[in-house]
């Protein structure tokens, strides 16, 4: 991966907040001969089961969710702003109907694991798929979150992957 540094976690020094509610990121999943990439909003970093872990959201319907279901890993990409044209692309376009890649000049990159990730991210979180759950109606305490949020009940599943390598360029 010509250009990126690996760092560690804890030597990362980003406002977790900002990166997924301001910078958004590309979940990816798959290997290099068929995978897809959304743009995401929501997300988390934190410490889970005395790991360093990165959670992610993908509604059933999307394309990538059955990536991520029959991957191991995901990866999540942060862009400078110069590129939120792609992520707009990518969050509102479908690989389903969309050369997602051609159609936006993303330069894919395989990871030293072999996961995929782009030429262009800024910050990439490799991530092992520890645990997905889907989130649940019943669970809601606030209940206005489900009008708001799953008008058709198409509720999230989440993803826990351990982060198993940063990059940084």
């Amino acid at each position: 991966m010509r250009g990126f540094k690996e760092i560690a976690v804890k030597d990362l020094n980003e406002n977790v907040f900002r990166l997924f509610d301001d910078v958004w990121t590309l979940i990816t999943a798959g290997n290099i001969n068929s995978f897809n990439t959304m743009t995401a909003s929501w997300g988390g970093l934190g410490i889970l089961w005395n790991k360093p872990i990165a959670i992610c959201f993908i509604r059933p319907q999307r394309y990538t969710f059955q990536f991520a279901e029959k991957s191991s890993f995901f990866t999540l990409s942060f862009f400078n702003d110069e590129y939120r044209k792609i992520l707009n692309y990518c969050g509102s376009r479908s690989g389903r109907d969309h050369d997602k890649i051609i159609e936006t000049g993303l330069i894919p990159v395989i990871t030293r694991s072999g996961n995929i990730t782009y030429d262009q991210a800024r910050l990439v979180f490799e991530c092992m798929k520890l645990y997905s759950d889907n989130l649940h109606e019943g669970y809601f305490i606030v209940k206005e979150l489900i009008s708001k949020n799953y008008p058709i009940n198409d509720f999230h599943r989440f993803y826990i992957g351990e982060i198993e390598t940063c990059y940084i360029k």
